[in-house]
């Protein structure tokens, strides 16, 4: 096992921001303002966020304390996991159905992104309203579907570095409803980009759950029902990141200006099921088909579009302890696209950050701590450190070196960081997580941050 004095402790004082008797859920990566003065984030019963039931969407102001109600949802609606477009006053988040059904209720292929302009919300919430919001994806449930929208449910809307496209996971309602049996796609979950459209992308009326949306929505990514035991075909793409601000210099010294990290889940070749990591590049035009209609059909998943190329990144199945492991997290790249972190075990069974070129090769340890990496992670601006949870503390490791610092007090179980997210600010300076606290007698998740200099 590694020896514990690879972790050293550089105290700050912590600060809790937010205290109302609820919890609060901070998204894994962009929860900062551009200009770093807020912080935005969704309210949820259930600790971990698991239980979908939140209707608000809130911003804490940082420096103040304020807290600002910038969407409420309605008619049985409700919403979260928020995130800032990185720059402009944008911010996305999951919207759930209105007025559910018994066949319609909330669930993977039951929901859609949706977009608030920041600074209208805060002057609305101000005067005690509510901001209108813009659905991104549309949506098309009865054929001929149309280029563009999309059959089932998004999750999780990231934008990328420049601000103009957005990735998000998806699930189809049409494949998961197919009968037991039937010769067609399964529905798994893929990965898809929200791209900006000259105008609406706009669906016919023939079902009472079709919806337009602002922006032309494709899936990138391939799946198959059952992959080939020790082949790179998978059957679930996930947690994905965009690669760099600029995306990243090829192996040729060209540059690829977009394409996203993912954990893709292959089957190795004694049939065990684990994840990988994956790339996949993406042309500059998303609009064209490739090797079948960008919509589906009724048994086809939606294709990826010419040009888009998906590659596998690591090849675990023969090491101790194979896949990526540890807590759910997302790949996250170095700011200058040269590095995508993520975590596995090590020989001793003790979760770790590793990093990898996009262009392959062999995967680096770059800690070598005796406890765990307790959380998802995100990188400093500079591409310097990686902030991150370990033993009841939230924590930066040296990009380099692989140094960990402890930087709040290790706090017991019961109140420690939550795993769900620790969040670089936009100017490196502070660092957000979310962890229980006490108000009004009860324990509820809390927004804190921690300065560094």
């Amino acid at each position: 096992m590694a020896a514990a004095e690879s972790v050293v402790s550089d105290l700050r004082a912590e600060r809790q921001l937010t205290t109302a008797p609820h919890g609060h859920i901070l998204t894994n990566a962009n929860g900062w303002s551009p200009d770093g003065e807020w912080i935005v984030y969704d309210v949820r019963s259930d600790p971990a966020g698991s239980v979908f039931d939140g209707t608000r969407i809130e911003a804490v102001h940082v420096e103040s304390g304020e807290v600002r109600v910038l969407y409420e949802s309605q008619n049985g609606a409700c919403c979260g996991a928020a995130s800032f477009c990185p720059t402009s006053d944008k911010v996305v988040f999951i919207h759930g159905p209105e007025n559910p059904t018994p066949d319609w209720q909330y669930n993977a292929w039951h929901r859609r992104g949706v977009v608030v302009d920041f600074r209208v919300a805060v002057d609305r919430a101000a005067n005690h309203g509510s901001a209108a919001a813009e659905t991104l994806d549309a949506r098309d449930l009865m054929p001929p579907f149309t280029p563009g929208a999309l059959r089932g449910g998004t999750h999780l809307h990231i934008y990328s570095p420049d601000g103009q496209w957005i990735a998000f996971t998806y699930e189809d309602h049409l494949l998961a409803n197919l009968p037991l049996g039937t010769s067609a796609d399964s529905n798994q979950r893929n990965i898809g980009v929200a791209v900006p459209s000259e105008r609406p992308v706009r669906v016919k009326r023939d079902h009472p759950r079709n919806h337009d949306g602002t922006h032309f929505s494709i899936v990138v990514t391939q799946t198959v029902n059952q992959p080939r035991p020790g082949s790179d075909e998978i059957s679930r793409a996930c947690e994905e990141a965009w690669i760099g601000t600029n995306g990243y210099l090829r192996s040729d010294g060209t540059r690829q200006r977009r394409a996203l990290a993912f954990q893709g889940t292959v089957l190795t070749e004694r049939s065990l099921a684990i994840a990988e990591a994956f790339i996949v590049d993406l042309p500059d035009d998303l609009t064209q088909p490739g090797n079948g209609p960008l919509a589906g059909t009724a048994t086809r998943r939606p294709f990826p579009p010419r040009g888009v190329v998906q590659r596998r990144l690591t090849y675990t199945s023969d090491r101790r302890h194979p896949g990526l492991q540890g807590p759910r997290h997302w790949l996250r790249s170095a700011p200058d696209g040269s590095r995508i972190a993520m975590l596995m075990k090590d020989d001793a069974g003790v979760v770790q950050l590793w990093t990898i070129s996009p262009n392959g090769g062999e995967p680096r340890q770059l800690t070598h701590n005796a406890y765990d990496i307790a959380s998802a992670f995100t990188w400093s601006p500079d591409g310097g450190s990686i902030a991150h949870v370990l033993a009841g503390s939230v924590c930066i490791t040296d990009a380099e070196a692989g140094l960990t610092r402890r930087i709040t007090p290790r706090q017991p179980a019961e109140f420690a960081p939550r795993p769900e997210a620790c969040v670089y600010s936009t100017q490196g300076d502070k660092i957000a997580y979310v962890r229980p606290a006490i108000s009004g007698g009860r324990v509820y998740n809390q927004i804190f941050i921690v300065p560094l200099f």
